[in-house]
């Protein structure tokens, strides 16, 4: 896929939201952008993105010079975890491409990208899964492996684990 993988800025925002959108299946769910913005599980994921320790890549396509996916990572406390929450030292992963350029290779280039930045930064990099998610062998293809115990009914009543993926 002719792609540019960059890092993501602030002004990358809008484009978050849209790929926070599909990352969590909201329009399958039948509901809205403003439902997602709305929810606070979800929300945190984007909102007021470019802290210091936010980091992301972003895929953006040559010949419209559009993003088609992003990919990025976000610390979360124990006062306020995320879904993929292990402990305060380790970001949660988010990961999405447009519906249109999905099975191209982008997830794997963002993927492969990030983990090179994060690398340098984190000592581990963790992620909340779907056990229907189509995604789970691209993960386990980079060494991801599934935390022991982590499996709950998630928000639409099916199956999530959290995965974590160890730098060390």
């Amino acid at each position: 896929m002719n792609v540019t993988i960059r890092q993501l800025t602030q002004q990358d925002e809008p484009f978050l939201w849209q790929m926070l959108s599909e990352a969590a299946h909201i329009q399958a769910e039948g509901k809205t952008m403003q439902d997602l913005m709305n929810n606070p599980d979800l929300a945190k994921y984007v909102q007021a993105w470019g802290t210091n320790d936010d980091l992301g890549v972003i895929a953006i396509h040559h010949s419209n010079h559009q993003p088609v996916g992003a990919a990025w990572l976000r610390l979360f406390t124990v006062e306020n975890p995320g879904y993929g929450y292990i402990d305060d030292r380790t970001p949660e992963l988010a990961i999405a491409t447009l519906p249109e350029y999905r099975n191209q290779g982008i997830g794997t280039q963002l993927l492969a990208h990030l983990i090179t930045i994060a690398q340098t930064a984190y000592p581990a990099i963790s992620l909340s899964i779907r056990s229907t998610n189509p995604a789970l062998h691209l993960y386990q293809r980079f060494g991801w492996q599934v935390v022991p115990g982590s499996e709950v009914v998630n928000r639409v009543g099916g199956i999530s684990f959290i995965m974590k993926l160890d730098f060390n």
